[in-house]
């Protein structure tokens, strides 16, 4: 039992900001931090174990060393590190693009495909995003729209603010907007099929590289069904809501006023992501306690039991 910070990795794709690091205090030199992962064992960019003896460990190499017991037992039937949590800066727009299901994915990337939930931490005023169609097309339909660069005629543009929640199966055509913050919650997979990218070129100067053929592949060419609303729940001391929950994720957006006090049972890990705030993580039970502040990522191990968030804060909570 544990509670650990951990360090993310970053990357910086050329539609980043500088919001990460100014706003959120991340360290990175990057000119742009387009995302930084807070949680992950992707081979692409690993999280880091920020505090403890630990200290310094991969976050792939630290289960590796305690063993896939502090995962959870809903963990064991994933063969490899289930989720990977993103916050995201987009700066400018990100391409529209699609993500396969896990049977293409692993027939043809080998690795899972990716289903993901958005969470809109910030975002400018009329900012929007992309989600799915208008109206239902056709394969013919959507090979012609890409091909003569009107694809975005038929796609569904939709207005955001602080708080908005989309659920996005893979298979679903999406783009961040330009302006948003947004956490990402998905699934362990960096396969990303790019349809559209407004004739940008990569920081080499050539076209980045389209993947027309596999997104006609996968694309479900219906409009996107918008994920059911849910209520705060009072929790005495804090409130907390359901954002999405799947086969892969549940995640909550968590308000405490003072101090809430949870639970890390046997079935699966706890993950922190604050989005505002500060204050700590306490386990009596373990003798751990954590600082953080926003933009701080928290790791709580299975079967650690009770633990307490302590101080005014914003954060998502996710389990498997």
């Amino acid at each position: 039992m544990a509670i650990l910070k951990l360090e993310p990795a970053f990357k910086d794709y050329i539609w980043g900001g500088t919001k990460l690091r100014d706003v959120y205090n991340k360290n990175c030199d990057y000119e742009k931090v387009a995302e930084s992962w807070e949680l992950s064992c992707h081979k692409d960019g690993n999280s880091t174990v920020a505090t403890g003896e630990d200290k310094g460990l991969t976050l792939a190499q630290y289960i590796e060393k305690y063993g896939k017991g502090i995962l959870g037992t809903d963990c064991e039937k994933f063969e490899s590190f289930p989720i990977l949590i993103k916050l995201i800066d987009a700066k400018d727009n990100l391409s529209v693009q699609v993500h396969p299901n896990n049977e293409y994915a692993m027939r043809v990337e080998g690795e899972y495909g990716k289903t993901e939930m958005w969470y809109v931490v910030d975002c400018d005023p009329g900012a929007t995003l992309l989600y799915g169609f208008k109206h239902e097309i056709s394969k013919d339909e959507f090979a012609r729209r890409i091909a003569d660069n009107t694809l975005l005629e038929v796609t569904n543009a939709v207005p955001v603010k602080k708080g908005d929640v989309f659920f996005i199966e893979a298979g679903t055509l999406h783009a961040i907007g330009k302006g948003i913050l947004i956490a990402e919650i998905q699934q362990n997979s960096n396969t990303t099929y790019r349809i559209y990218d407004y004739g940008r070129v990569g920081n080499d100067g050539k076209p980045r590289e389209l993947h027309v053929e596999k997104a006609k592949d996968v694309t479900d060419l219906r409009p996107a069904k918008a994920y059911p609303e849910t209520p705060v729940e009072d929790c005495g001391g804090y409130k907390k809501k359901l954002l999405a929950s799947c086969e892969y994720f549940t995640t909550y957006a968590v308000d405490v006023n003072d101090k809430a006090e949870l639970v890390c049972d046997e079935k699966s890990f706890n993950s922190l992501l604050f989005l505002e705030g500060n204050g700590e993580v306490k386990c009596e039970k373990c003798g751990m306690t954590v600082d953080f502040k926003m933009g701080d990522s928290v790791f709580v191990t299975a079967e650690t039991g009770k633990y307490t968030v302590s101080g005014k804060c914003r954060f998502v909570l996710t389990k498997v």
